[in-house]
């Protein structure tokens, strides 16, 4: 499955604060929404992948799973206004998925525009780490950016008088933020959802396609370290990874660099600005260590 990138419906949704507001809307829906309906289609690895179709007149979602040679997902959970949250993913099922699609379409980075999407359908339990949870999704929402215009210039249309021309006098109106959700939105969001329900017990449940995915999403990630550019440095990703410290992080980027790696997701994952956590999945990633192991030291 190759990629697919963000389509142009999305990426002008995502970049929407209203957009967000519908999907986690307790009750409501959009008045005449362009489009109506979205499928947001998120190839993971051998064929199989996420599918999110979204009802903006209604407001409800659904998730399914896509296998190979099937030409319509199989259904994984259904959510709409007013109604709890299926749990259809477990948080780590989607926390690899989400690594991988990073890793194939660099586009979609993590924490990014997939968990934003897809987190309430992966409830916490008792099994995660509640607080590294918590920081993903907050990460996740406060990736979502958009292009805003440079602000307009102030002063005055003539040279004013030398005791008028301090700038204390032609104030800047302040530049619109590239954040498309504010702090309230994104405290909200990342808040558990009341109650869940429970969907993985059906008997129509797609257990065994779900584990497959699974099962190749870990085996992708795996095999990252042992590739032609990264296996020199997994011994410094490893060191990192167990202390904690990603102040080494430019010596791997620079190793990489020097070593020929061009792979997009790589590089940008380590580069400044630093995003923290981005950076925490990447270093754990290329030293082959289980996800969280380095993200919990900097939650």
């Amino acid at each position: 499955m190759g990629v697919v990138p963000v389509t142009e419906a999305l990426r002008r949704l995502s970049e929407d604060p209203g957009f967000w507001a519908l999907l986690r809307a307790e009750t409501g829906a959009a008045e005449d929404p362009e489009p109506a309906e979205l499928r947001v289609s998120l190839p993971v690895t051998g064929g199989y992948g996420l599918v999110l179709d979204l009802d903006l007149v209604t407001g409800e979602q659904t998730l399914g799973l896509r296998e190979p040679a099937t030409s319509e997902p199989v259904q994984l959970g259904w959510a709409a206004p007013g109604r709890p949250w299926p749990a259809a993913l477990r948080w780590h099922e989607l926390e690899l998925c989400a690594r991988v699609i990073a890793l194939e379409d660099p586009t979609l980075p993590h924490p990014g525009l997939v968990v934003a999407l897809l987190g309430p359908f992966a409830p916490v339990t008792a099994e995660d780490d509640g607080t590294t949870v918590a920081a993903v999704r907050e990460a996740a929402y406060r990736s979502l950016r958009r292009d805003v215009p440079p602000p307009a210039p102030t002063g005055p249309e003539q040279t004013p008088l030398p005791l008028f021309a301090d700038a204390d006098w032609w104030p800047r109106p302040p530049a619109p933020s590239p954040q498309v959700l504010d702090e309230a939105a994104i405290a909200a969001y990342t808040l558990p959802a009341p109650a869940h329900l429970q969907v993985r017990g059906g008997a129509r449940f797609p257990h065994e396609g779900l584990s497959e995915l699974v099962r190749r999403a870990a085996g992708r990630l795996s095999r990252l370290p042992e590739e032609q550019w990264y296996a020199g440095v997994r011994p410094l990703a490893r060191n990192m990874a167990d202390t904690g410290d990603l102040r080494p992080v430019g010596t791997l980027l620079g190793k990489l660099t020097e070593a020929g790696c061009d792979h997009p997701t790589v590089l940008d994952a380590l580069s400044e600005p630093l995003v923290p956590l981005e950076a925490c999945w990447m270093v754990e990633t290329l030293a082959g260590v289980a996800p969280g192991t380095l993200v919990r030291h900097h939650v």
